[in-house]
């Protein structure tokens, strides 16, 4: 059996090779039946037909499809298929066009600016909570286990080896010593039980790198690497790249906690707190408002009426408070956005095309369908005059309690509903 594949595999065509790696080949392939270029990894013969090793090769290649074929979620790499063809093991994923791996980006000399990094982490965690919530743990998180594209469209793919917490989880890989050994967690290394803290701490290793274009624990051998990642805290990202704000680098530390009590719990927490820092990222210095001033102002807002004030407070801190200047854009016609908006103070132009369409006054609202489903943008919205604004999204209002989440879903609800008949009534005026 050659490693040189049929030009097809089962129903699908294959096309090209388009990547090489320890678990196997990678063709562009063509699934005639749907009409989609796929990509069909298939396992190496020689591994297949070796005596000792065979069997546990085989158990590893298909637990990919075994693990994320039951995932599906926009960036994780999607499997469709898997099989076995005149006994050349294969599996069709989703082939991502103009894909590359984030290895490139963790050199010191082609690193990404700060926001694409946090955008790229931001992703990666949502997609690793999602797994973990289906029982995923994928064990094996690392630069070249992470696709991008010139969009920042991020796919976290290889789940090899990956496990299953949930019923059949006995079929997955053992636990013990596996992955990568410099993108492992003190729990992988002393080979103690893995959970979905052990992806969130290989992620912060991820993170350092691409801010920083060194690894956290670098070593010349295993042994002084398994040393290092046990007891001894790598330099705070911000000594080492001096236009990292301080808050990033402490979620980077806390992503890499030793102790898992002290780690991110969850991807949610920690793409919560990466979207906190890319909004502050964007923001330009404003002139400090206190915590209570905020409060006040917020509390008085017809959106409010109703909330005690213990949520209220929550809000106004899981938020973004931010100001604009006369003229400043605050939203594009055609931008990508997942943020809803309450003016606080001031209002706000509502422009489409050039044309204005509306004003928006304080305690309004505007970018609800975006906060529903990050979609682009159909006007353009402008300040008028000084304005002050809360922003929010979904990650953020989740980290909420419940009752304040049930709350702001409540009125929220009402407003759209209320925006969407005040459109209706004026689109069958105008007809």
């Amino acid at each position: 059996m050659s490693d040189s594949p049929p030009d097809r595999l089962g129903k699908y065509e294959v096309l090209k090779e388009i990547n090489r790696g320890s678990m196997g080949t990678v063709y562009l392939g063509y699934d005639p039946y749907v009409d989609r270029q796929v990509a069909i990894k298939v396992a190496h013969a020689e591994q297949l037909n070796d005596e000792e090793l065979g069997d546990r090769y085989r158990k590893m290649f298909f637990n990919e499809a075994h693990t994320a074929g039951r995932l599906t979620h926009p960036n994780i790499v999607g499997i469709f298929d898997a099989g076995v063809d005149r006994e050349i093991c294969y599996i069709v994923m989703e082939y991502i066009e103009g894909g590359a791996t984030l290895k490139p980006y963790c050199r010191s000399e082609n690193l990404l600016p700060i926001e694409k990094v946090v955008e790229i982490s931001f992703k990666c965690a949502k997609a690793l909570d999602y797994a973990h919530k289906q029982g995923v743990i994928h064990r094996d998180i690392k630069p070249t286990n992470i696709l991008v594209t010139s969009d920042i469209d991020v796919k976290i793919g290889d789940f090899s080896i990956a496990h299953l917490t949930k019923m059949d989880s006995t079929e997955t890989m053992p636990m013990g010593l596996v992955g990568s050994p410099r993108y492992m967690s003190p729990e992988q290394v002393r080979e103690d039980y893995v959970g979905n803290q052990t992806d969130l701490f290989s992620l912060g290793v991820v993170m350092y790198e691409l801010l920083t274009g060194r690894h956290p624990f670098q070593s010349d051998n295993f042994s002084r690497l398994v040393q290092k990642i046990l007891h001894e805290e790598p330099r705070p990202v911000h000594e080492l790249r001096g236009d990292v704000p301080r808050a990033l680098s402490d979620i980077v530390a806390k992503a890499m906690s030793k102790e898992t009590e002290t780690r991110y719990p969850m991807g949610l927490e920690l793409a919560s707190d990466l979207s906190r820092a890319f909004d502050q990222l964007l923001e330009t210095p404003q002139e400090n408002i206190s915590e209570q001033e905020k409060f006040t102002a917020v509390k008085q807002l017809d959106f409010f009426v109703g909330f005690p004030d213990a949520e209220v407070w929550e809000i106004v801190r899981a938020g973004q408070w931010q100001e604009y200047r006369d003229g400043q854009d605050i939203i594009l016609e055609g931008e990508l956005d997942d943020s809803f908006y309450i003016i606080v103070h001031g209002e706000v132009s509502v422009q489409k095309l050039g044309k204005q369409l509306r004003t928006l006054y304080a305690g309004d609202c505007f970018g609800e369908m975006g906060y529903l489903a990050k979609t682009k943008r159909t006007a353009t919205i402008v300040a008028i005059g000084p304005t002050s604004l809360l922003k929010l999204n979904s990650t953020v209002i989740s980290q909420v309690s419940l009752n304040c989440q049930v709350r702001f879903l409540k009125v929220f609800l009402r407003t759209l509903i209320h925006r969407l008949s005040v459109t209706t009534e004026r689109v069958s005026q105008e007809l």
